[in-house]
């Protein structure tokens, strides 16, 4: 009678299996945590947790019979306003904030006016009177805020304003009490304001300047990192290019696509209370101002791309030749770009722009030798010298750009007060 033998495994092969199933079910979760402990992440987070607290702290008008019976169905105006005015920066919120409610007792007490001067008139000119000022009130608040500089910091503040007052002279037809719910309405409204202001600006705060403020240094240092890797990689040559990954543009195209973002956040930052380095009356303007410049400079660097794909030996030979001047003016502007960022991000007084200066006339001499026609020579077509002086004009315009940004720098030190380093 035939045996069957059955293999029993040694628990030193069966320990491995169960590690690895064991983290092979672990290993999404912690991957998860790890994203989602990221800073950005984690102030979205921080700030849905926020958003929750403030509902949860309005509801109470409603669940609460003693603060029921004060505001009645009127509760569900300052759950609105939560709702409608608590955004991720502290700014925006103030700023949506004070809009409603510039808009809400603007709208209020101009409909109330408008009611009680239809009911005076009486009979079909009450009609009449309401249609005339539900139109004109309408057709002046949007013109206003279609004016640029109002559209930018006060439109929803004008659109809350018609809503409000159509609100209250349509309902002051039919409703005599019109001045008391337009109070009520009013006051569960300042709630909500109340309680969003109160936890958007006291807990974990998020500072739209703060955001701005690191926004623009890092651009420095992406310009800088660019301007770099652009230069190493147009000299190159052709066998380092098949072997080795090119260059990235990535952080250059950041830059240059971050004019919605500065403006968003300049607007949010002027609604902003004094907090850490930033006082009221912030030059915000100038950061701005700093940013186009940072982008016209990004503009240059990705014009430079199109120099960046001919294989040519005789140009490769052509840019051998001036490859250690042109390597001495981007690690120069790479300089230049990093001390005037680190001189934002410190709020320290840039030391070295009495350097800057005269250093970036003295390459720009070096650039205009290079573009000589004595210089050029050793290019077998025009085009080859054509297109080297087209990259070397890219690289005096980068200096006009550096010397630019200097002057604004310098401009801004003044305006926000930076101090001087003291070592």
């Amino acid at each position: 009678m035939g045996s069957t033998v059955i293999a029993i495994p040694d628990r030193e092969d069966v320990a491995p299996k169960e590690k690895k199933k064991f983290r092979d079910f672990f290993l999404p979760i912690i991957s998860f945590v790890r994203e989602v402990d990221s800073k950005y992440d984690l102030r979205k987070l921080i700030h849905s947790i926020k958003v929750g607290v403030a509902l949860v702290s309005v509801s109470l008008l409603y669940l609460l019979d003693p603060l029921y019976k004060q505001v009645g169905e009127n509760a569900m105006w300052a759950i609105m306003t939560v709702v409608v005015i608590f955004e991720f920066y502290a700014g925006a919120t103030l700023s949506k904030g004070l809009n409603r409610g510039i808009g809400t007792i603007l709208g209020g007490g101009l409909g109330c006016l408008a009611a009680a001067f239809a009911q005076d008139v009486g009979g079909i000119g009450n009609s009449i009177v309401v249609g005339i000022s539900v139109f004109i009130s309408g057709a002046a608040a949007t013109y206003i805020r279609l004016v640029p500089r109002i559209k930018k910091r006060y439109e929803y503040g004008a659109m809350i304003f018609i809503l409000t007052f159509n609100l209250v002279v349509v309902s002051g037809l039919r409703a005599e009490e019109v001045m008391q719910l337009a109070r009520e309405r009013l006051t569960t409204i300042v709630m909500g304001f109340l309680i969003c202001i109160f936890i958007s600006l006291l807990v974990f705060p998020v500072w739209a300047g703060d955001e701005l403020h690191d926004s623009l240094t890092s651009k420095f240092e992406n310009l800088a990192r660019s301007i770099e890797g652009c230069l190493e990689e147009y000299f190159k040559v052709d066998t380092e290019k098949k072997n080795r990954p090119g260059f990235s543009f990535s952080s250059c195209k950041s830059v240059l696509h971050s004019k919605a973002k500065d403006e968003s956040l300049a607007n949010f930052a002027r609604w902003e209370p004094w907090h850490g380095k930033f006082r009221l009356s912030y030059p915000w303007k100038k950061y701005l101002k700093i940013g186009e410049v940072l982008r016209d400079m990004a503009a240059n660097v990705l014009s430079v791309k199109g120099c960046l794909q001919s294989p040519r030996q005789s140009l490769q030979n052509l840019r051998a030749s001036i490859k250690e001047p042109c390597e001495i003016v981007g690690s120069s502007l790479a300089w230049a770009l990093r001390e005037l960022g680190e001189s934002i991000k410190k709020m320290n007084k840039c030391e070295t722009a009495a350097l800057i200066m005269p250093k970036l006339k003295s390459i720009r001499h070096e650039l205009n030798l290079i573009i000589t026609p004595s210089a050029l020579a050793g290019g077998e077509k025009s085009t080859d010298a054509l297109e080297l002086a087209s990259f070397v004009f890219s690289l005096m315009e980068m200096i006009d750009k550096v010397e630019e940004l200097t002057k604004e720098v310098e401009e801004l030190g003044g305006l926000a007060g930076f101090h001087v380093n003291s070592k």
